[in-house]
């Protein structure tokens, strides 16, 4: 019950903290919030997959991508509203993603994470050299419908869209599903011994984490207005997803969005001194010895200042 009232306070904290955080910042940092919080969203439905069963995906902007080019499709050449491409571009991810990466699902390790990164290389030529006249080829698209405007608004969006998936996936793996899938992580085997269809369980958990990176991907888009493969395809993009999930602490579905902000504001503060991509470089050495210090991230690390905390207290 303690337990519990904890995780609860801490969400409580963290929601009233967000939406507070517009009257006490400049229009400057809400942008960087807001690609927090689209960050946050990729880390989380990385996590569910991944995190959980231990089958580590180095190609999730795969998914992203089938979402945020679906839904671009649909709205730039067909003149489709965001308000109903962007449910069919989450479907569309749905299936999609299942179609191609469900023989997946039956290799392990690392073949598993090779698969995937093929995937996210395969999407990126195609959607060059297949139809430019649709995706945009090379130059991508641009003059997407965008659905706020201003900062604190298109915040606001973000922040309510990254607390759903984040509120969801959390209450989602306090099942027995969530339970099902860490065992998966710690020994396949032994729940495939004890009956249960470890298939199936990685299907749900694959159409989970699809479900989650095409809704990001496709509200992404139509934050930014427009879409450019080589940097929705970027290998440093998949990197932060997954140093986001790492550092913060993977399976827990808070971890990742404590990550993926503390990856943006490091990114963002590193930015003056090194504007191209070896910051990138240095938040990785930060992020290797944070990981060292403390594996399960700044999840357990924010834990154990809590019961730091307490214990002072009750001497």
């Amino acid at each position: 019950m303690d337990l519990r009232r904890h995780h609860v306070a801490l969400w409580a904290l963290l929601i009233a903290g967000l939406y507070l955080l517009p009257q006490l910042v400049a229009p400057g940092t809400l942008r960087t919030m807001i690609f927090a919080c689209y960050l946050a969203i990729f880390a989380v439905s990385w996590d569910v997959l991944s995190g959980r069963t231990g089958y580590i995906s180095f190609g999730h902007p795969f998914l992203i991508g089938i979402g945020a080019y679906t839904t671009a499709i649909l709205n730039k050449r067909f003149d489709v509203a965001p308000e109903i491409s962007i449910p069919i571009a989450v479907l569309v991810t749905m299936i999609g993603g299942l179609i191609v990466l469900l023989p997946a699902l039956r290799v392990r390790g690392s073949y598993f994470a090779l698969v995937t990164l093929a995937m996210m290389e395969l999407m990126y030529q195609l959607v060059q050299v297949i139809r430019p006249d649709l995706t945009g080829g090379t130059r991508g698209m641009s003059g997407i419908d965008t659905l706020t405007r201003g900062a604190a608004n298109g915040y606001y969006l973000a922040v309510t869209l990254m607390l759903f998936v984040a509120l969801s996936a959390w209450l989602l793996m306090r099942t027995q599903l969530g339970t099902a899938l860490s065992a998966i992580g710690m020994n396949e085997e032994s729940v495939r011994g004890s009956g249960l269809s470890t298939t199936k369980l990685k299907t749900v958990a694959f159409l989970v984490s699809a479900f989650f990176a095409g809704l990001g991907g496709a509200f992404y888009i139509h934050y930014l207005g427009s879409i450019a493969p080589r940097a929705l395809f970027d290998i440093n993009f998949v990197f932060t997803i997954i140093v986001s999930a790492l550092i913060g602490g993977a399976s827990t579905i808070v971890g990742p969005v404590f990550g993926a902000f503390f990856l943006t504001f490091l990114l963002d503060f590193l930015r003056p001194w090194m504007p191209g991509a070896e910051r990138y470089f240095i938040y990785g050495v930060v992020a290797l010895a944070l990981y060292i210090y403390q594996p399960k991230g700044l999840y357990a690390v924010a834990g154990d200042g809590l019961a730091w905390l307490r214990a002072r207290r009750a001497r």
